[in-house]
């Protein structure tokens, strides 16, 4: 097997020494032809004729010989010195060659110095120092270019692991709590000397509640955690269709009057086709989560505004609720895991995750999803993705 070098370096060395030799050899070529060409070797003819004006020396004791033998000496010296020619250049470019080579070393060395640097700062850079950057300076070449896109690639590495830090942290938190009050309903059970029989339903029954949200909350992230993931296929998807199908399983959906039941907010659907690609559960599930959400965190006679469409090439789903007044600065915290506009509620059975996964669904579908407060209170979300091709 033939022996390639492993380093680039020398494989660079070896590339100029090559190119060197090839184009030293051809221009070598070219300068014997053109010397052989143009008579440039001056051979000193030895003159037998004592006569002969042109004679450039005279060898004595000579004798007179012919024109043919005079011509035949002639081309025989110029033979001579044509040899003589090639093999003090061929040694001249052999000490080139050496000479390239080690140039050739040194520049690639000198070029290939601050890829070494990058390697060598990459490799020392791990979970805890993750914020180091390579921080290239120079001219604006492709090293350049290549250290500013490590160093991009970086920073979205470090804002996805602080973003999966804060997601651990928050999840044990949440899955914490309900262990911790559940685990507190029995032994307060347990430790009552004389328990009843509607203490124990009650304690159970509680558990249960508990239970639910716990399941609740890991079916949550897990919806998350296959949006983030991506999409394994996409078939059509209507966006009318599936949200007419989430407003019809809704209570709060007025069945054929114009006030809402038990006076909760009042929803008024406008319905218009838009059609898009992607995994129809997931959007149905983004839908569901956004007009939850509107409902959810409201006011009491308050009203839900939900409306589908094409627009600008995008098929859009948005949804605008009343509700308490939102901070524009609070906004994007929404949209991340475990995140709700009034901290202290607990115990209520949401874990802050409806905005969360919707965000993360219109994400894997190539799509958008941006969040607006309201002046009065409220938000308005809109979810946009590809329109389908007609």
């Amino acid at each position: 097997m033939r022996k390639v070098p492993r380093t680039v370096r020398m494989r660079l060395t070896l590339l100029y020494g090559t190119l060197f030799t090839v184009s030293g050899a051809v221009l070598l070529a070219i300068t014997f032809l053109l010397v052989q060409r143009n008579a440039v070797f001056k051979v000193r003819v030895p003159c037998f004729d004592k006569a002969a004006e042109d004679c450039a020396f005279r060898l004595p004791g000579t004798p007179l010989e012919s024109a043919d033998s005079v011509r035949a000496w002639r081309e025989q010296q110029t033979q001579t010195q044509a040899q003589e020619f090639l093999v003090q250049a061929g040694i001249a470019l052999a000490i080139m060659l050496v000479v390239s080579l080690l140039l050739g070393w040194f520049v690639a060395g000198r070029v290939l110095r601050p890829l070494r640097t990058m390697t060598t700062t990459v490799q020392h850079i791990s979970a805890r120092n993750v914020h180091e950057r390579l921080a290239l300076t120079g001219p604006r070449d492709e090293l350049k270019d290549l250290a500013d896109t490590v160093d991009g690639l970086l920073g979205r590495l470090e804002t996805a692991l602080d973003a999966q830090k804060r997601f651990v942290a928050n999840a044990a938190h949440e899955l914490r709590t309900p262990l911790t009050l559940e685990r507190a309903l029995l032994e307060e059970t347990l430790t009552e000397r004389r328990p009843t029989l509607e203490a124990f339903r009650a304690t159970f029954e509680r558990i249960l509640t508990i239970s639910d949200q716990q399941g609740s909350l890991l079916e949550s992230l897990l919806t998350l955690a296959i949006s983030e993931r991506g999409l394994d296929g996409r078939a059509p998807v209507d966006l009318a269709a599936l949200t007419e199908q989430v407003l019809a399983t809704r209570p709060e959906t007025p069945a054929g009057g114009p006030e809402p039941p038990a006076g909760g907010p009042r929803l008024y659907p406008r319905i218009a086709p838009a059609a898009t690609a992607g995994d129809p559960a997931l959007v149905e599930r983004l839908v569901a989560n956004l007009v939850d959400n509107a409902i959810r965190y409201n006011v009491p006679g308050g009203s839900v505004d939900v409306a589908t469409g094409t627009r600008d090439g995008q098929a859009v789903v948005s949804v605008s609720n009343t509700g308490p007044v939102v901070p524009p600065e609070q906004v994007a915290r929404l949209l991340e895991p475990f995140q709700r506009l009034d901290r202290s509620a607990r115990g209520d059975g949401h874990h802050g995750l409806g905005l969360s996964i919707a965000h993360a669904i219109a994400i894997a579908h190539g799509g958008t999803l941006s969040a607006v407060p309201r002046q009065d209170g409220g938000l308005v979300v809109q979810a946009a993705f590809p329109a389908a091709d007609s």
